[in-house]
């Protein structure tokens, strides 16, 4: 499906069909968008609350602690953020903090033709405009740092301009997935182990020098999602040999070791966001493999005096289903997790509604909350929970990471309406 996990995490869902493609001119999509039936979530007045007190997250204070994630949009005009995306988070900046959709770190040929890159300076200054408008607006805001791995495509626009191999921890190709704005909408390809890691891992290093420049409050580092991240992590994508694969020490080494040198820019304004669960992008692991695995990864990167962890719990909808099986592993991230967490801060994503993020905060469970899919339809998000107005947009599934045509990338982007 085109959605990214980010986008389908609160409000219940229900798969119904996929949607025909038009013959309108748009940005090319990765796959067929899937219609979606969103039941509107009623909420009471709940100010004031646990969920709208103050949350200290490394040097900042966030106004509430209620968080916008990462969503990827594809509005970015040959990697370049623009205006209209100025608009488009300016719009949510009620939020406690917004996390940007995710940001290249260098070029690839990803599924996602429009997403922004951070790798020049022209990157820099487009992303500084959005930075300096949100803060204008009253929040705070990361930048999600984000390399694929081995889904990208050789055959991709910008894979072709990168001149590199589609690399990844192993040459083990992803499954399940097609990209559909190539010509013969190719499917993963196996990709090429890379020979040194600490190349990408300097990459990152790099973006978050970059997002400094463009005053970014921070960055998360994306681990989630089967992404370059989690493909190092989890045993089915990496069967290296060497000291960046094999045991779960030597597996949790090329994360960690990204994590240190964003933290030699930012401080304690790093964070990072994994899934435990996998299934997404064709990883997952055995349940005690998991636990052992993500256990012993953030117990050490809770050494580093990171600004909170973000966990996605296991959803069925992104537990997919190859070759009759499924790929994600069911359990309780919470119980599961939280008791490796002594110093970050605690921020719970996927499905989670105001009211339940408001119990977890007074119980002490997690810290704040990430809403994901409520963000793209309800701009007003905060306003619309204080005063217990309900979240009842109707999502635009045509537009929801596509323009509508060549003139207008607005439709389905900054024209959901707010509550009167």
């Amino acid at each position: 499906m085109i959605l990214r996990k980010e986008m389908l995490r609160d409000g219940l869902i229900v798969p119904l069909k996929e949607v025909p493609p038009t013959n309108l001119p748009r940005a090319p999509s990765y796959k067929t968008i899937p219609q979606i039936q969103i039941k509107p979530i009623n909420v009471h007045p709940m100010a004031p609350t646990a969920l709208f007190s103050p949350l200290v997250l490394g040097d900042h204070t966030l106004k509430n602690r209620i968080t916008m994630s990462a969503l990827t949009r594809n509005r970015a005009v040959d990697t370049y953020p623009t205006d209209l995306m100025v608009e488009y988070y300016v719009q949510r900046a009620s939020a406690g903090l917004i996390v940007t959709e995710g940001v290249l770190i260098a070029r690839q040929g990803t599924e996602w033709p429009n997403a922004p890159g951070i790798w020049d300076e022209k990157h820099i200054s487009s992303w500084k405009t959005i930075v300096d408008a949100v803060h204008a607006a009253g929040s705070k805001i990361y930048a999600q740092l984000w390399h694929v791995g081995r889904v990208a495509h050789p055959d991709a626009p910008e894979q072709i301009l990168a001149g590199t191999p589609v690399w990844a921890p192993s040459a083990i190709s992803a499954r399940g997935g097609r990209f559909r704005h190539i010509p013969g909408e190719p499917g993963y390809v196996t990709p090429i182990a890379i020979p040194d890691p600490t190349v990408i891992i300097e990459q990152f290093k790099q973006a978050a020098i970059n997002a400094k420049k463009a005053g970014f409050d921070g960055v998360e580092l994306h681990g989630a999602n089967g992404y370059i991240v989690n493909q190092f992590l989890d045993s089915t994508a990496n069967q290296r040999t060497d000291q960046w694969g094999g045991s779960v020490e030597n597996r949790a080494r090329f994360g960690l070791e990204i994590l240190k040198g964003l933290v030699e820019v930012f401080g304690s304004n790093v964070a990072v966001k994994l899934s435990p669960c996998g299934g997404y992008n064709d990883v997952g692991m055995p349940l005690q493999e998991a636990l052992n695995t993500y256990s012993y990864f953030i117990t050490e990167a809770d050494k580093l005096n990171l600004a909170y962890f973000a966990l996605l719990r296991y959803h069925p909808f992104f537990d997919i289903e190859i070759d009759g099986k499924h790929r994600g592993t069911k359990m309780d991230v919470l119980e599961s997790f939280r008791p490796y967490v002594k110093n970050a801060k605690l921020i719970i994503n996927s499905n989670v509604t105001p009211e339940e993020g408001e119990e977890l905060v007074v119980a002490g469970k997690v810290d704040a909350i990430a809403i994901g899919f409520n963000y793209i339809t309800h701009p007003d998000l905060v306003e619309r929970v204080k005063a217990g107005k309900p979240l009842d947009n109707q999502a635009d599934w045509g537009h929801m990471q596509t323009n509508k045509n060549s003139d207008d990338w607005a439709t389905g982007y900054t024209d959901y309406p707010r509550a009167t």
